[in-house]
């Protein structure tokens, strides 16, 4: 299996499968592929979970379907593009070097690789946290590929060292570093800031990526600017919509 990210500002990841080669995506991340790869559904990629692994999934933001893909009679392609400007990153898993991933980051990995939902504290908790906190939780044993939008910036956190970061902008760290959610101090800050109520509390040992552009953010920011439903309208059935005309349309 070789993968090739293609590109730069919005980049495709393109695995080239030989036969009998296997790659596991969320449902629905497919954006071209050759007439020799074979698609089919399933709960499990490999590494167990079944259907309970796939509610689980579901909790973190994916789908309780995998699409499993499959090159037959010669080498396959199959490609993932991103959604937004950003980078593509590959990570080795193994047992007990997992990823914690934000919730629409995971696009495709091997078999063994298994996909869950990654919460720390009380799902009332992770509802108060917003998209940060509700993270899929990437582990078993394989390769995962992750997309993170707009620029990365990379910290390396030793043991006890803190970094408080708002919630959208946790794009993936490596599952020895615990996170808990957090509220604002101060009344002013929470009601008066216009950053939330929340921030999340990422406590090293490890490396987290942070994404300087993630969806809702980018989402939130563009709302001021459509004024009604016309506008909204307008704005999802031109250029960008494609990309964010859904999202706006449940965001304001």
């Amino acid at each position: 299996m070789q993968a090739n990210v293609n590109g730069t500002t919005m980049p495709v990841l393109e695995m080239l499968l030989e036969p009998g080669e296997v790659v596991v995506s969320t449902h629905g991340d497919l954006s071209w592929m050759t007439p020799n790869v074979q698609m089919s559904q399933t709960t499990n990629t490999g590494g167990g979970g079944g259907l309970m692994g796939g509610l689980k999934r579901a909790m973190g933001g994916g789908g309780i379907m995998l699409t499993r893909y499959e090159a037959t009679g010669g080498e396959g392609v199959v490609s993932f593009a991103s959604k937004l400007p950003g980078r593509i990153l590959s990570v080795e898993i193994a047992p007990g070097h997992g990823y914690l991933v934000h919730r629409h980051g995971w696009l495709c990995g091997t078999p063994g690789i298994t996909p869950t939902v990654g919460l720390q504290q009380t799902f009332k908790g992770g509802l108060w946290g917003g998209e940060g906190f509700i993270l899929q939780r990437l582990e078993g044993e394989g390769q995962a590929w992750i997309e993170l939008s707009g620029e990365i910036v990379t910290y390396d956190l030793v043991a006890g060292q803190i970094l408080l970061v708002h919630p959208g902008h946790v794009g993936m760290f490596q599952d020895t570093v615990t996170f808990q959610v957090i509220g604002l101090p101060g009344i002013v800050n929470r009601y008066m800031g216009a950053d939330g109520h929340h921030l999340v509390q990422l406590t090293g040992p490890g490396t987290i990526w942070l994404q300087s552009m993630p969806l809702p953010v980018l989402a939130q920011a563009l709302s001021e600017y459509l004024g009604g439903d016309d506008r909204r309208e307008a704005v999802s059935g031109g250029v960008v919509g494609g990309v964010l005309g859904n999202v706006l349309g449940r965001s304001v």
